[in-house]
Formats: C-alpha cells, sequence, structure tokens
C-alpha cells in the first residue's frame, strides 16, 4: 500500500530516474505530489486538421502515416518526420534529436498530437509535438497538460507519467478538515484537488482545487502562527534590562544619525527584551532601511547581560556581510563575535583580530559562552551545537526558516527557558496582508532610507540600447565605481543559473570589457570561493560581478553604483527591488538598468512601474495584483510571496477564512492540529 510516507523507490527502481528526482529534493510521495505544476499548457480543444492556423496551440487526433528518421547532414542531428491525417485532410509533424520516437510509434497509429502549429496558411507543420495514443484518458495531451519545474535529465514526461502512476496507487488521502468546515467554506475534498492540481479536468476543476489547497497553505501558515502565541503565553524568557549608556554609545560612534523608524524600532525592541514573556516581532524593512543596525543594537544589549545571542541567515554570503557589519558596528564594545557557517568558523574576540578557528573550537566557544554573539547559517542547528545561554535569535530573511528551524532554537535556551525572536524580512509586505497574516506578531516597519542615500536611477534597455548601455557601466568604472550584472535562470533544469552566469562572465570579458577584471558568483561555488569573490568585489579588485539571484539579499558593496539586470521581465517586482538595493547603499548616485530584449507590452508596463516608484511597499501591492494565484502563473517571486505555492495571497476573503477556521481549531478542535500541521501539508521553509 502506497502512502504520503512512502519512498519513490517503492514506485520506480531507476536510478537515474530517482537521482534526479533528489536533486529536485523529492524522495516521497509526499514530496513528488506537493510539487505541484508550474503552469499549464491548455490541449483540451481537439480541432479537426482543416481548422488548424499557425502560431496556435493545439491538439489534433489523427492517424499516422508515412513515418520515417534520418540523420540531417547539415547539424547531423536525427530527424523524425510523419504525417498525421484525419477525415479533413493531413498535417506534417518533425521531430529534431528524438530518434527514439521511431521505435514508439508505428503507421497506422491513432494518436493525439500537440503543440504550436508552426508556418504559414499553406504549409503548416507541427514541431515536436507532444504525442499519446488514442485514449479516453490522456496525461500528455488532449487536456490541460501540468508543466513542472524539472531538472536537467528529467522529462517532463517522465514526471507526468510518475506522479499519474502515484495518485492511481495511492489510497484515498485522510482529509483534515472536517465535513462541515469544508461544507460551510465551500472547499473540495483534498484527494480530488490533489488530483485535479496535477491532472485538471477543466479549468474549473483547477480554480476549485487551487482554493482548496491554497486554503491548506494559509491555514497552516495561519495555524503555527497561532500556536506559536499560544506557546508563547505560559513560555518564560531570560529578561534583558536596557543597557543605556552602552547603547548611547555604540549609537554616538555609528558616524551617522538612526532614522526615526530605525530609533522606533530599536526602543520597541529593546523594551520587550526586557520582559520575562517571549518576544516575537517582526522587523520588516524597505531595501537599505537599516534593519542590520536595529537587530545590532538589540544583540549588544543581549551581549552586555551576559546572555548570548544569535543572528541567522540563509545563505552564507548573508552570513559573512552580517559578520563584518556586527564587527564594524561593535568595535567599541567588549563583546566576542563569531561566524559559523558549514565551510567556515571565525571568532572575533573583543580588541583583537577576527581569526579563522577550527569547528570544534568555535563548538567550544558557543558552548562555555565565548562566542557572546554568533552569526550563522542553518549549519549552527545541529543537534550538537549548544549555547551556555542563548537570550536572543534573529531570524534575518525569517521567511526561509521553517517551524521546525524555530523549535530546534528554543531546545538551546537555557532549561525552562525560551529566546526572544526577532524575525526580520527585506520583502515589504503591504500592512494590511501582514496584519492578516501575522495577526499574533508585534510588526515594526523600517519605511525610511538613511539621510545620505539617494535614490536609484531606474531605466529600462532594449536590445537595440545594448551598447550605450555598455559604455555607461564602463564610464562609471572609470570614475571608480563598480557594477553588477544579474542573470536570470537561463531554463528550468539549470535551478542556479550556472549556464546564463558563465556564458555572460566569458561575453563580457572577451567582447565588451577585455580591459575589466570580471568576477563569477553563483549558488555551486564552494564557501571559501564565494567568500574569496565577495572580498575581492569589496576590495574592487574586481570591478564587474557577474552573479545569479544568490546576490538578491544582504550584499554590501558600498562603492558598487550600477546594477544591470539581464532579462529582467522574468524576475518579480519585489525581487528587482532587491536587486536595486544592491547599489543603494552609500552617498553615490545609484543606477539600475532593467535589460529586457522582447518585452510583451503587459512585461514593458510591469517594468515601468519599477522605474516610477522606489516605494517596496507600494511594489509589494503591485506584485499582489499581478500574482495572482501564484505559481500557477508562472511568475515566482522570491522571498515572502514564496511560501505559497498555490494561495492567491491577494484573496483577502480566503485569507480571512483561514484565519477563522485557525481559531477555531486552536480554540475548540486542537485534535485536529497533528493532522493539518505535517510538513507535507505546507512548505515552511
Amino acid at each position: 500500500m502506497i502512502t504520503l510516507e512512502s519512498k519513490i523507490s517503492e514506485l520506480t527502481k531507476g536510478p537515474n530516474i530517482l537521482n534526479r528526482l533528489k536533486k529536485l529534493e523529492i524522495a516521497t510521495v509526499a514530496e513528488l505530489l506537493y510539487h505541484f505544476p508550474a503552469r499549464y499548457d491548455d490541449f483540451s480543444q481537439i480541432k479537426k486538421i482543416n481548422e488548424l492556423e499557425a502560431g496556435q496551440m493545439s491538439t489534433v487526433k489523427g492517424k499516422i502515416e508515412l513515418l520515417s528518421s534520418k540523420r540531417s547532414k547539415l547539424k547531423k542531428i536525427s530527424v523524425t518526420e510523419c504525417f498525421l491525417s484525419d477525415e479533413t485532410g493531413s498535417i506534417k509533424a518533425i521531430w529534431f534529436g528524438q530518434p527514439f520516437i521511431i521505435k514508439n510509434l508505428h503507421n497506422g497509429d491513432e494518436v493525439y498530437f500537440s503543440g504550436e502549429i508552426k508556418g504559414d496558411l499553406f504549409n503548416l507543420y507541427l514541431q515536436n509535438p507532444s504525442y499519446e495514443r488514442y485514449s479516453h484518458e490522456t496525461t500528455h495531451t488532449a487536456r490541460l497538460v501540468p508543466i513542472y519545474s524539472t531538472t536537467e535529465g528529467l522529462t517532463q514526461k517522465q514526471l507526468r507519467w510518475l506522479i499519474k502512476k502515484t495518485l492511481d496507487s495511492l489510497a484515498e488521502l485522510k482529509d483534515p478538515l472536517p465535513k462541515d468546515l469544508k461544507q460551510q467554506y465551500n472547499l473540495e475534498n483534498l484527494t480530488w484537488s490533489i488530483n485535479n492540481l496535477h491532472f485538471p479536468e477543466n479549468q474549473t476543476a483547477l480554480k476549485k482545487a487551487e482554493r482548496r489547497i491554497g486554503f491548506n497553505e494559509l491555514l497552516t501558515f495561519q495555524l503555527t502562527n497561532l500556536k506559536i502565541k499560544e506557546d508563547l503565553k505560559t513560555s518564560q524568557a531570560p529578561v534583558i534590562p536596557f543597557q543605556e549608556e552602552a547603547t548611547k554609545k555604540i549609537v554616538a560612534g555609528l558616524g551617522f544619525q538612526l532614522t526615526n523608524a530605525q530609533k522606533r524600532a530599536a526602543w520597541r525592541i529593546l523594551q520587550d527584551l526586557e520582559q520575562n514573556t517571549p518576544m516575537n516581532r517582526l522587523l520588516e524593512g524597505d531595501v537599505g532601511s537599516g534593519k542590520t543596525v536595529v537587530a545590532g543594537l538589540a544583540l549588544a544589549s543581549t551581549a552586555l547581560n551576559d546572555l548570548q545571542g544569535v543572528i541567522l541567515a540563509p545563505t552564507e554570503i548573508l552570513a559573512s556581510q552580517h559578520f563584518q557589519s556586527l564587527t564594524e558596528l561593535l568595535t567599541d564594545c567588549p563583546i566576542n563575535i563569531g561566524l559559523f557557517s558549514r565551510g567556515r568558523q571565525v571568532l572575533k574576540l573583543a580588541g583583537e583580530e577576527a581569526e579563522t578557528i577550527t569547528k570544534a573550537k568555535m563548538v567550544t566557544a558557543i558552548a562555555n559562552g565565548t562566542a557572546q554573539i554568533l552569526v550563522a547559517t542553518h549549519a549552527v542547528l545541529q543537534s550538537n551545537i549548544n549555547f551556555k545561554n542563548l537570550g536572543l535569535a534573529v531570524i534575518d530573511e525569517q521567511h526561509r526558516f521553517g517551524v521546525e528551524q524555530r523549535r530546534i532554537l528554543k531546545t538551546k535556551a537555557p532549561e525552562g527557558m525560551e529566546p526572544h525572536i526577532l524575525s526580520m524580512t527585506a520583502t515589504p509586505i503591504p500592512r494590511t496582508l501582514a496584519l492578516a497574516l501575522y495577526g499574533e506578531l508585534s510588526v515594526s516597519i523600517l519605511n525610511e532610507l538613511p539621510p545620505n542615500r539617494l535614490k536609484p536611477i531606474t531605466k529600462l534597455v532594449s536590445i537595440n540600447d545594448k551598447n550605450q548601455a555598455y559604455e555607461f557601466v564602463l564610464g562609471k568604472i572609470k570614475e571608480g565605481r563598480q557594477a553588477f550584472v544579474i542573470c536570470p535562470l537561463v531554463e528550468e533544469s539549470d535551478k542556479l543559473g550556472v549556464k546564463a552566469v558563465e556564458s555572460e562572465q566569458q561575453k563580457l570579458k572577451t567582447e565588451i570589457f577585455p580591459q575589466l577584471e570580471i568576477g563569477l558568483m553563483h549558488g555551486r561555488l564552494k564557501p571559501q570561493e564565494k567568500e574569496k569573490v565577495m572580498k575581492d568585489f569589496a576590495d574592487n579588485k574586481l570591478q564587474i560581478l557577474v552573479a545569479t539571484s544568490v546576490v538578491e539579499v544582504g550584499v554590501n558593496v558600498p562603492n558598487a553604483s550600477v546594477i544591470l539586470i539581464e532579462s529582467a521581465e522574468r524576475f518579480g517586482l519585489s525581487q528587482l527591488h532587491q536587486f536595486r538595493g544592491r547599489v543603494n547603499r552609500s552617498h553615490h548616485q545609484p543606477y539600475c538598468l532593467l535589460a529586457s530584449e522582447h518585452p510583451s507590452q503587459k512585461s514593458f508596463t510591469r517594468l515601468q512601474t519599477l522605474v516610477n516608484c522606489f516605494d517596496g511597499f507600494r511594489l509589494a501591492e503591485e506584485d499582489l495584483k499581478q500574482r495572482g494565484a501564484g505559481r500557477m502563473l508562472g511568475n515566482q517571486q522570491s522571498g515572502f510571496f514564496s511560501l505559497f505555492q498555490i494561495a492567491n495571497i491577494n484573496d483577502q476573503q480566503l485569507i480571512a477564512d483561514s484565519r477563522i477556521v485557525a481559531q477555531e481549531i486552536i480554540k475548540n478542535r486542537p485534535n485536529l492540529l497533528a493532522d493539518i500541521l505535517p510538513k507535507h501539508s505546507f512548505n515552511s521553509n
């Protein structure tokens, strides 16, 4: 019997498929079924051959004739051809580089072909169409066909086949929502909804399935946060008195004035720390608004009260950046600061130089309290790492840390105590949405930029303006500045965008800027390589850094004043705004160039919004309007929005309903919690 906990290896023994699924972090049935489609191709309308028109996405049913395969003389790749005929005519189909088709199809087979109709009025043909033998139940043609995020070597057909086989083998899922709640809020059955998210019967069924699974995501999110609130009522946290003189000294040594928003947020946090119940506050700030300084004051107060503080960052780059920032911020304080990641451990004792040490020494420094403030990645959550007296945990980019990670943090506080929790996000969330989703949190907002910051000048760059843009970048570099070049994913299978950045770096080095030093940054570099690249860029040994979205948050190189974003239409507004923040770190005038080769009118209008607006909260509102049902539209967002695969977070009624149900469950039906909150129900990372 296949269950959600079953391993994929129980369904298929193919080692290649299993290894490729592993790259997608899919090992169990639950992880497979909750790997929802990114979009759908609508091949549901079956047409006669004489009804076809060029440019349409269509499905035709017919009989195969004149099937043949040969090797192209010019490109030396296989070319497979056939004609598909019905009672109204024939159309040619051609496949390039797919020699196996001659073994899968035969003359006389009755099949469906689905794909884009190419050619003109007098010469229509199908290029690389999907195909499937005639059946009353189709998977790859003649329906809304799911298109998944995949990886190299794992085809859409393989994924669809495996998911279809899994759904057919799986018993009816236990639906955690009682029948009365489903009826009251017009929600479909869970098993039916998952089936129709993968293989929707029609558009109406898809919308109903999206609504149910979206409700699940919102409900789980609401329940998790409400449960935290309930638990905090009976929890104890260490009292951390305000260190007024020391704090004033730190602020006086900053070299700049805190904004009013920073002062308000810091004061509220310091007041929270003086309570004996755990703080649970969200610090929300636009790019460049100074969240790290506010968190640094809280961490300093904690350390000066002989308690330890930790700041968790989602990436090693961001962790290193925080370590550097806190070291500079607290340079005159008698506080030891450590950096702990999977690839690097550094300890900076008060008044001494930072020293790279072994992991064993760092673990000891954490355990005996020598490391008073620790900057760390997920690596610090390992079971063998214990704090002497953890008082405050700051979670940066809080959407990337799940409930389980928070639970582990609590176990590292002194017995009978929980640490105060300060969550931070650089993705502005509209206030109405923040209140609806984070009603149990105290929220502080940083909506001011430091007084010496200039708003970036943002321009759209067409394919005809590219050389002019390169000249502009070169001009700024000659003035002593530096530049980022950001590349998107070339294809879904290249998850980290390595192909794009490597080819772009080579083009810039050999063709455009041969006189400059150009660095490369992407997710597959080893920690030591990332550190060297960022240090060389910070030291101006590299004039241009070509990078993926790995530099989206936290990277601080004040001398960089220009960012060129390739294929900008592929990114969401909030993510583009984050990128733009990389060059708004000093008094230099920043510039953001949005390159788009063939933007649609919709993309052009969307990018123009970024040109005219630097308010992250307004841009977040626009993101919500444009995002619709999230990934179903293929417009993936980074940051906060990526919490929800399916939920339409612009649907205020659904959010309100999910909150009412969450409150009802917490208050009157707590027995439902164990069934609703398993990991497979919600992507809490």
